[in-house]
């Protein structure tokens, strides 16, 4: 593909180009049980019609009867000195953070105007510029590599010695993995005659082991990709690739049997860990998500493993039903022509947001929804559709609960665009929704006994030791935009693909006192916002906890921050036209270019063993391949139901009637069955309980 195709995409703009553009997918029945079990009071213990209205309204009683005392039932908000000096303090700690979120507002700009000013200056403006116009990776390589040799970062490349890493390990292990690789390829070519004992074979292996874990000897330090624009060190160029290769050579050597590479590939695999797509909520900011997707996906470095939240889990949902073809038809501007769902004029959202307490329309919400995942799929047949992986954080309406991430293990029946509906319940914007389960015959019956859910942000917009969990993620690449926190993002010593120009380096963005002064003023904040959490100070307006909208971690090992512009705030709910979705793809690209080696690197090696794991397993293991692949003439797999449950309600066990026609993926760790049995009724609290990032 040339680097005019690459970019041909942003010129689709006609509706008619879609795949599906006209087919709604869902089926009506299905909206019909969904807004029934909406409206079914006796499935949920529920304490408000919505968020402003409670079910049990207060009654007056006569004042002139004096009321017992009782006691509060939160036991930590009691005392004289608590209740006397909470609201003053309160003021006090709000009124400081506000003066500093001024006196941080200001420090950007004075980082702002240094950059302009001191760092980018004369032909290093001018390469930057070019950097910055390019719509495809091929040229961005090679404008990156154009500034790179301006500013000297190739000669960092080519020294070996570097802070953040070790170095003399990586070029002691680079050339000892030569040399065997060197002895192996030898005995392929003499047939195995005369082969040393033991085999040299089994001596890479060994050295495999040793070597290929996550982030060994540092060679994953975001740090070793932040000091130029493109690339990394030689050395850890010449590493990853020479681990790659020996990886492929064990795959195809005979000296060893099929079992004992199974389980060599099956140790590799575990030491080294998974690869995580994470989408974050924020809006309709969530739209640029689908311009990163696009980067990853014309470079072949689209994970298997995808995560959404809020608005990322509408994208999410999206990129784990389709396929990869249809996905490079969807990701274009015309996509816009199918989002429609902030198009009620004021008169109409004022009015719902006074009867209801929600600016949208739950209902429609969910038929608008549906078309982003095909219908009413469920994340089990997602997985086996595509391959992928999809998460998706839901928050119960009861401030108590935990969470949950929503996938093909915890929740395998569960419909998508409930799960996408219930992550996208921010407060006020959407009342709480009850998840869908597709039974055996097709239908829909509410979820998990009928409880309501809302929006993952407010908890866990991030989830990553709940990935960690299920399928062992190690490394996440995170794509945020939630716009509350987009002023606080910033690397005083440079981001990967985008280090800190001026002293060669080694300077610091916007000199030292600049960063000093933005780094003293963000902690601050946070340390007060921690104190009144920890003191239980801040107001619970609709009984949510707000404060982990700030204080929890919003970062990955790679955080890419599409570039917004001011309009963004003005249409955060407003659906975009086709000229806007092209700039927010385009940003969103251009915000992922200078991570895709990083990613290339990491997931080239992920791969090879994924690769090795498929080819080996024995016949009675599960074969954890890397996409699902029905046999020649299968028939279509039957919906496996979730238990019933007693009143109508189901469950998130299944009954393990399952179609033996099929090959289907399946985790690293056990069955399907196994796995799921084990970890479907896994709820989980994904925030820092100990306030510690």
């Amino acid at each position: 593909m040339t680097a005019e195709e690459d970019s041909a995409f942003l010129n689709v703009t006609d509706a008619s180009a879609l795949p599906d553009h006209d087919n709604e997918f869902i089926d009506p029945d299905d909206l019909r049980q969904f807004q029934k079990a909406l409206l079914d009071q006796d499935a949920d213990p529920l304490v408000a019609l919505n968020d402003w209205r409670p079910v049990y309204q207060r009654v007056r009683r006569n004042r002139s009867r004096k009321k017992k005392p009782r006691r509060s039932t939160d036991e930590t908000r009691e005392g004289v000195l608590y209740n006397v000096l909470k609201w003053p303090f309160l003021l006090i700690v709000l009124g400081w953070i506000a003066v500093l979120s001024v006196l941080y507002a200001l420090t950007r700009f004075y980082i702002m105007f240094y950059e302009h000013w001191v760092s980018w200056r004369g032909k290093r403006q001018s390469l930057r510029k070019q950097l910055y116009q390019q719509t495809n990776y091929r040229d961005w390589l090679k404008a990156a590599r154009a500034l790179d040799d301006h500013l000297g970062n190739q000669k960092w490349k080519e020294t070996d010695e570097y802070a953040y890493y070790d170095h003399a390990t990586i070029e002691k292990l680079v050339g000892q993995l030569k040399e065997v690789r060197a002895q192996v390829e030898e005995d392929i070519r003499n047939g195995h005659r005369g082969v040393s004992d033991p085999p040299a074979a089994e001596e890479l292996c060994t050295l495999l082991e040793a070597c290929v874990k996550n982030n060994f000897a540092g060679v994953e330090n975001p740090r070793l990709y932040s000091e130029a624009y493109s690339g990394t060190k030689d050395l850890v160029q010449e590493y990853m690739d020479e681990v790659k290769t020996c990886i492929e050579l064990v795959s195809g050597d005979k000296q060893i049997d099929n079992d004992d590479k199974y389980h060599h590939f099956k140790h590799l695999d575990t030491n080294f860990g998974r690869t995580a797509l994470c989408l974050s909520g924020g809006a309709t900011f969530a739209y640029y998500h689908f311009g990163v997707v696009r980067a990853l996906l014309d470079n072949g470095v689209l994970p298997q493993i995808i995560t959404g939240t809020s608005g990322g889990a509408l994208v999410a949902g999206l990129v784990a039903t389709r396929t990869d073809e249809e996905l490079k038809e969807l990701l274009v501007p015309a996509l816009a022509h199918r989002i429609r769902a902030c198009d009620d004029s004021f008169s109409t959202w004022f009015m719902r947001w006074c009867r209801t307490g929600a600016r949208f329309d739950t209902n429609d919400w969910a038929r608008q929804c549906s078309w982003f995942c095909r219908g009413s799929t469920t994340f089990k047949e997602a997985y086996e559709r595509t391959g992928r992986i999809l998460n998706v954080s839901c928050v119960p309406s009861d401030p108590h609960s935990p969470t949950i991430l929503a996938n093909y293990l915890t929740s395998p029946n569960c419909v998508i665009w409930s799960a996408v509906l219930a992550s996208a319940a921010v407060p006020g914007i959407l009342n709480p929704v009850v998840l869908m389960t597709k039974k055996r015959d097709g239908t829909l019956a509410p979820y998990s006994f009928g409880h309501k859910w809302k929006d993952g942000s407010l908890r866990t917009d991030i989830p990553i030791k709940a990935l960690n969990l299920h399928f062992n993620v190690n490394f996440t690449i995170v794509s945020q935009v939630n716009p509350h926190i987009n002023l606080f993002f910033f690397n005083s010593r440079g981001t990967v693909g985008r280090p800190v120009t001026h002293r060669k380096g080694r300077g610091w963005r916007g000199g030292f006192l600049g960063s000093a002064i933005e780094q003293y003023i963000k902690l601050d904040m946070n340390k007060w916002l921690r104190v009144l959490r920890h003191l239980e100070l801040l107001p619970r307006p609709m009984g949510q906890d707000w404060s982990e909208i700030w204080l929890q971690k919003f970062s990955g090992t790679i955080t890419i921050w599409p570039k917004t512009v001011f309009s963004d705030f003005i249409h955060i709910l407003s659906d975009p036209d086709p000229e806007r979705l092209r700039r927010m793809l385009r940003m969103g690209q251009l915000s992922a270019f200078p991570k895709i080696q990083f990613i290339k690197n990491r997931l080239h090696i992920e791969t090879a063993i994924a690769r090795g794991l498929d080819q080996f397993a024995p016949p009675g293991e599960v074969r954890p391949s890397l996409r699902y692949r029905p046999r020649p003439g299968a028939p279509p797999q039957s919906v496996v139901a979730d238990g019933d449950m007693p009143g109508g309600f189901h469950g998130p066990f299944t009954d393990g009637d399952t179609d033996s026609s099929l090959e289907m993926d399946r985790p690293r760790r056990g069955s399907f069955l196994q796995e799921m049995q084990r970890q479907s009724a896994v709820f989980f609290d994904d925030t820092d309980l100990t306030g510690e990032d």
